[in-house]
């Protein structure tokens, strides 16, 4: 394949399911509207940024389309395959991140994207990415059971091992190595993915990219409505350190972003408004804040509620 040949199919898709969960989010939240910022990158395309901000239930959120392409890859891009460097490339996807008012509600990440890099006398090197995550603050574990079955429900069509793959995949990445703990209750993350095909892998990433919006609008409606305190707020604003510590420290996506050149504001659009860090802070032994360890540790979800 060349690398005109698929991406303006992927891009359509990409684009649409940006549209689509917009407007499944938007019809949620009663007190803000995304707003739309496109945007041109220096060095070759651009995207589309929309941000929603000031809400009753998303404090602040984005959902981001990019595509983009230029003459060299970036460092990050070529440190475990090096044989790419020198490469011209593109790489598109569409990346968001919801930050809930309520901390009873789960901040969710979730990214599909798509890579291709070509050089002259090598054949086009390309693969597929992506996965959705789930950071509560204050679990159920009823939520967690259900987002990682419906997880589980997309992948199923393209083999039994895929579901239990993707989730190890997504517990080792989001994991904080210098405090030793994970980020959220995990989900499914792929990287590299080309197996059996272009037809193949794309499916797979429309699966996992269309499981999003049923895998954490049923948890935002169960949710919302919950009251909450001021301690509540402030243990959410600290745990939400851990996010900023994870994305600026080891997302792979975040690096690549800064780079390549990309747009810094809709790179860092991940960032929750409100955040603490306490110094050498625990939770109350036998708090509900201290439950949320047992949940960060990685698990069969599958096996349903105990």
């Amino acid at each position: 394949m060349s690398g005109v040949d698929h991406s303006k199919q992927v891009q359509q898709f990409l684009m649409a399911l940006q549209d689509r969960i917009c407007d499944q989010l938007q019809a949620l939240e009663p007190d803000a509207r995304f707003v739309e910022d496109s945007w041109l990158r220096e060095g070759g395309g651009g995207g589309r940024s929309r941000v929603i901000a000031g809400g009753s239930l998303f404090e602040k959120g984005g959902v981001n389309f990019s595509h983009v392409f230029g003459d060299k890859l970036p460092p990050s891009a070529t440190a475990q395959r090096p044989e790419l460097a020198g490469s011209s490339f593109q790489a598109m996807g569409v990346s968001l991140v919801m930050h809930p008012h309520n901390p009873y509600v789960p901040t969710s990440h979730a990214n599909v994207r798509f890579f291709i890099a070509e050089k002259p006398g090598m054949e086009p090197v390309w693969w597929f990415g992506g996965g959705f995550d789930l950071t509560p603050y204050y679990p159920f574990e009823e939520d967690c059971v259900h987002w990682h079955r419906t997880a589980q429900e997309a992948c199923q069509p393209f083999g039994d091992d895929i579901y239990p793959r993707f989730k190890r995949q997504c517990d080792d990445y989001f994991y904080l190595r210098h405090r030793d703990e994970h980020r959220g209750v995990g989900g499914v993350f792929f990287d590299d993915y080309n197996e059996q095909g272009f037809d193949h892998s794309f499916e797979l990433m429309q699966a996992i990219g269309n499981a999003y919006l049923p895998a954490y609008v049923p948890i935002v409606e169960r949710r919302r409505a919950i009251d909450f305190t001021e301690d509540n707020k402030a243990f959410q604003c600290y745990r939400r350190g851990r996010y900023v510590e994870f994305n600026l420290v080891f997302d792979r996506g975040t690096l690549f972003g800064l780079q390549s050149g990309g747009r810094t504001e809709s790179i860092l659009m991940s960032m929750p408004p409100q955040v603490r860090w306490d110094y050498n802070w625990a939770p109350e032994p036998g708090s509900r804040e201290a439950e949320l360890a047992d949940y960060i540790k990685p698990r069969n979800w599958l096996q349903g509620q105990s």
